[in-house]
């Protein structure tokens, strides 16, 4: 039988679901503001996974991702713990902001202090009373405004567990992501819990596919550590580990025309696009300097010299990794998706 777990003051009792509201500093208003942290405490004891999203105030996918995880009837036969967070930056998301109102990154001011800025404190708070009861995370992120991610994990592969993880999870791609300073997943990490990031979609906008695939991997990803019964399903597609990736950016400023999609394939001297003067001249061509999978890029048709335009990554079988890739678009067809929309999905 499992123990009871204390968070923020409140002691959650094995077999129940709680909805903490984790308190935090107050608007310049003196508004009180909270962060509601779900707390599904399995009978059985087993591993505490904690899943969180909206670092970024303005990363919404993932929310939407927990309100879909959080209603899964599976959950009623969890062993260990579920601590699901939709919203950690509370005031970001108020203003669709990826900031804080310090205009500090909190996803840079891990793991924080008790006496310095907002956002030090806010990240100390969560190191202290959320992440230390954790032994494995899961944080769900998008690219930044204006810009698109394929669906794909990133996390440090030198680590067994972390390895082990990332390729449960089962997104298309997996990236060997060194520890960034000042984030959560390096805070988490020195406190050696295994954790995983997961890029998907676009700032300020759902995306379906990414949001099913959030979804579906956080619940392999609790079937691999044994918070699930596994299933003995065949796999239908092996994830792929990125060689490389880089950027491609804007050769001048002007009106950008992308030819190719996310997640497509491409080969190396292929046009992806143009950049030209807003009067339709002076028109450079957009080539691909290697082969690989587009797994990010820009939405903003109006770019300046260096902008980052193409996200590429880089594999040792392309091939291979593209047929991933349709499997993956193919299993997660976005045209039934309303058969995903209600919270209490099963997923098999």
């Amino acid at each position: 039988m499992s123990q009871p777990l204390l968070i923020a003051g409140k002691e959650i009792l094995p077999g129940t679901h709680e909805i903490i509201d984790f308190p935090l500093p107050p608007l310049s208003t003196h508004s009180e503001l909270n962060m509601p942290v779900h707390v599904m405490h399995g009978k059985r004891p087993g591993p505490c996974l904690l899943v969180c999203a909206a670092l970024h105030g303005d990363e919404i996918n993932g929310i939407e991702i927990i309100r879909r995880l959080v209603g899964l009837k599976s959950l009623s036969n969890l062993r260990g713990t579920l601590i699901a967070i939709p919203i950690v930056n509370v005031y970001g998301f108020i203003h669709m902001s990826r900031y804080l109102p310090d205009r500090r990154d909190l996803n840079r001011s891990f793991p924080g202090s008790e006496k310095g800025s907002l956002a030090a404190r806010l990240a100390y708070l969560f190191m202290q009373e959320i992440v230390s009861k954790a032994t494995h995370g899961i944080d769900l992120h998008t690219a930044a405004i204006h810009r698109d991610n394929f669906p794909q994990i990133r996390g440090n592969l030198e680590c067994e567990e972390t390895l082990r993880l990332a390729e449960a999870f089962r997104a298309p791609l997996i990236i060997d992501a060194p520890l960034r300073p000042g984030t959560i997943r390096e805070a988490a990490v020195s406190m050696g819990i295994p954790w995983l990031v997961y890029e998907a979609g676009e700032a300020l906008r759902f995306d379906e596919v990414s949001i099913r695939a959030g979804v579906h991997g956080i619940v392999n990803v609790m079937r691999e550590i044994g918070m699930l019964r596994k299933l003995t399903s065949k796999k239908s597609f092996v994830p792929r580990t990125v060689k490389s990736n880089f950027w491609i950016r804007a050769p001048q400023s002007g009106i950008l025309r992308l030819t190719v999609k996310l997640g497509a394939c491409v080969n190396k001297d292929n046009i992806l696009g143009y950049v030209s003067d807003p009067y339709g001249g002076n028109q450079t061509t957009i080539i691909a300097p290697n082969t690989g999978i587009i797994i990010g890029r820009t939405n903003l048709p109006l770019v300046h010299e260096g902008d980052a335009l193409i996200h590429l990554a880089r594999f040792r079988n392309t091939g291979i990794a593209s047929d991933a890739v349709d499997i993956f678009q193919n299993e997660l067809d976005p045209s039934d998706w309303e058969s995903s929309m209600s919270g209490s999905t099963p997923i098999t």
